[in-house]
């Protein structure tokens, strides 16, 4: 490094790889151009190696959309970024703190007064990463928000759907979305996991699903056996690749409309489509497969439902098909208790009905006034 002086001010010349970069100061006075020179020098080596610019004044709006350009977003996280942008994307990051998300959660409420706190913990849990992101790539020095403390949340009530209602739903859904909830019923799958299937991922030999495209690690590549009634399913429409559930051709990709109105037709009580999930989980369970498999077998990752032992546990594919097998066995079990209490009902009927007759046969005769 070296400067030199031009009339009254001073100008740096700095090597790099020997190249020289010339550059005023933009001052007369010595000392100060010594420190900008210094910092001029740290800059040009930075880019030397590459090394990210850290910048203060980086709004959250330009920082989401590093994020989203670099690959780090999924759809979930765009999804909550929809939310967040309005209130933080104007906003310098450095001006983001705990009290500032207090205000944002404010006015998620006032926009909407039923909106749960798992919600908007989940937004910014998105904000709170996409920060980390920028400590990560050396844009931010530190999350501003990195301990922020999210409110408690409340556990609610998961709906399990019962035989009778899963028949009624059946009767009332198209053929396609019959197809997708036993799929949903009988491996216990994700609505997404389920619309990304392909054939290719199924084994027909060895009645094996692969789980190709799931949202978690833990969930990509699992195997799932398949019950008998799915099998079947699966082998009357089968085809040797492509999207396996399809209409009109086409792959689909979305139910909400079709699920909402099929729900209204059959008259049973609300059911969101991940529900079915809880369904294949609890009848499992009733079916008396172990913790350990149902969580291999729907892909579980919740930390809290583990402990440190889980980590010596392997589920081997036997183990699966016995729970597979013990679930047929507890649907069979269920569709016939299910099918007698209808044949009780139906000769039930009848019967109450003559009895009914004949109350009304002699209420009539004791009314009748005689001549």
């Amino acid at each position: 490094m070296s400067l030199y002086k031009r009339n009254s001010t001073w100008w740096s010349s700095v090597y790099i790889d020997g190249v020289r970069h010339c550059e005023s100061t933009g001052t007369s006075n010595r000392r100060k151009a010594e420190q900008i020179e210094r910092q001029r020098w740290e800059e040009l080596n930075d880019q030397r190696h590459r090394l990210p610019q850290m910048n203060l004044d980086i709004t959250f709006g330009a920082l989401a959309a590093r994020f989203i350009a670099n690959g780090m977003s999924t759809p979930y996280s765009v999804d909550r970024l929809h939310h967040l942008m309005p209130f933080f994307a104007d906003l310098p990051v450095r001006d983001i703190n705990q009290s500032l998300t207090r205000k944002y959660r404010q006015d998620r409420y006032a926009h909407n007064p039923s909106l749960k706190p798992a919600t908007v913990n989940r937004d910014l849990s998105v904000l709170r990463r996409v920060l980390y992101w920028g400590v990560e790539e050396g844009l931010l020095s530190s999350n501003p928000i990195g301990r922020l403390r999210l409110e408690r949340e409340r556990r609610t009530k998961r709906p399990v759907m019962s035989l009778r209602e899963e028949q009624l739903l059946f009767a009332a859904s198209p053929e396609h979305l019959r197809r997708i909830i036993t799929c949903a019923l009988h491996t216990g799958m994700r609505r997404g996991e389920i619309l990304s299937q392909r054939w290719e991922d199924i084994d027909f030999d060895n009645r094996i699903l692969h789980v190709s495209h799931s949202k978690t690690p833990e969930g990509e590549s699992r195997e799932i056996p398949l019950t008998g009634r799915l099998y079947v399913m699966l082998l009357a429409n089968r085809k040797n690749h492509g999207p396996v559930f399809t209409y009109g051709g086409d792959a689909i990709k979305i139910i909400k409309t079709t699920w909402a109105s099929s729900l209204r037709r059959s008259g049973i009580r609300h059911f969101r489509f991940h529900d079915l999930r809880h369904t294949a989980n609890t009848r499992m369970m009733l079916a008396g497969v172990l913790q350990e498999v149902r969580r291999e077998i729907l892909g579980h990752t919740s930390r809290r439902s583990r402990d440190i032992n889980d980590r010596y546990t392997q589920i081997e594919l036997p183990e699966k098909r016995d729970a597979i097998h013990k679930l047929e066995i507890w649907l069979t079990t269920q569709a016939r208790l299910l099918e007698q209490e209808a044949a009780s009902a139906s000769a039930q009927a009848p019967l109450n009905a003559h009895q009914t007759k004949e109350g009304t046969n002699g209420a009539s005769e004791l009314q009748t006034p005689t001549t």
